[in-house]
């Protein structure tokens, strides 16, 4: 006989319920009595009521593995792309970015590249796709170019650089934030040159930089690392540039014209 404390209730509504909290589905157990209550209103058929508890706990339960894998990220910030200023940065078409947000590049195991000056929305582009991956269910990371640099050099000093790598394959999409910042040496080119050819045709990248790929030789501090990179990256790749002034300039020139608005001329302030 099966034990007491597992025993169904004899009522069939709480048999019902009963069952849902054993499967541990919280948000179908919220939605129960609504949602049958509905379905016999609208005469639904079982297949509909069953499908509409199930996206409920399903889309609940992608939502908390979502939140995760962003904490996991380490994104420097929060940014969507619904909170992309398209109506400002007029250069970037947002139907691009909307295709890039269905994720389509990263099953095709695609890159996205961003050029631009600084403030022009580069990072929170790739933030906010970033983002999207995350909540589709996608492990991401993100870091600058230089603290990607830092970590190869660590596991090279380590003898463990192609053990981090096939780590790294474990990654759907790798973020490469501010390549052009700061100049890199040749050792620390060809580590990111390593980088970028075991993600070829294997995994997505999204880099931004604040420079043209003509100005990469400088960068790198070797024009023919520069150009290999750059062909891997650009073979399967959505190249975005990006013009215009800052945001964070935009931001200060709209403090500053309101600090005027409200300062009281001299001969009014008499």
């Amino acid at each position: 006989m099966p034990d007491q404390a597992h025993r169904l209730p004899a009522s069939p509504g709480s048999d019902l319920a009963f069952l849902v909290r054993y499967m541990k589905a919280p948000r179908i157990a919220e939605a129960l009595q609504q949602t049958a209550e509905r379905a016999r209103v609208e005469s639904w058929t079982y297949e509909h009521f069953l499908e509409q508890l199930l996206e409920r706990e399903v889309f609940a339960r992608q939502q908390q593995g979502g939140e995760a894998r962003i904490r996991a990220a380490r994104f420097p910030s929060r940014k969507t792309i619904d909170g992309f200023d398209f109506g400002y940065q007029t250069s970037v078409r947002k139907q691009v970015v909307l295709h890039l947000a269905s994720l389509d590049f990263i099953t095709a195991h695609e890159n996205v590249i961003f050029l631009g000056p600084p403030g022009t929305g580069k990072t929170h582009l790739a933030t906010g796709l970033g983002i999207k991956a995350c909540v589709a269910g996608y492990r991401v990371h993100f870091a600058s170019a230089t603290t990607w640099v830092m970590r190869l050099a660590a596991a090279q000093r380590e003898h463990r650089l192609d053990a981090y790598l096939r780590i790294l394959e474990r990654y759907p999409l790798l973020i490469v934030d501010e390549v052009g910042y700061l100049p890199f040496d040749a050792e620390a080119a060809n580590l990111f040159f390593q980088l970028i050819s075991a993600r070829y045709e294997r995994g997505s990248v999204i880099v931004t930089s604040n420079k043209p790929f003509t100005a990469w030789g400088e960068i790198f501090g070797d024009p023919v690392v520069a150009a290999a990179m750059i062909d891997r990256l650009v073979h399967h790749a959505e190249i975005i540039s990006l013009k215009g002034d800052s945001y964070r300039l935009k931001d200060r020139h709209l403090t500053r014209q309101q600090d005027q608005t409200h300062t009281p001329r001299a001969a009014d302030a008499g």
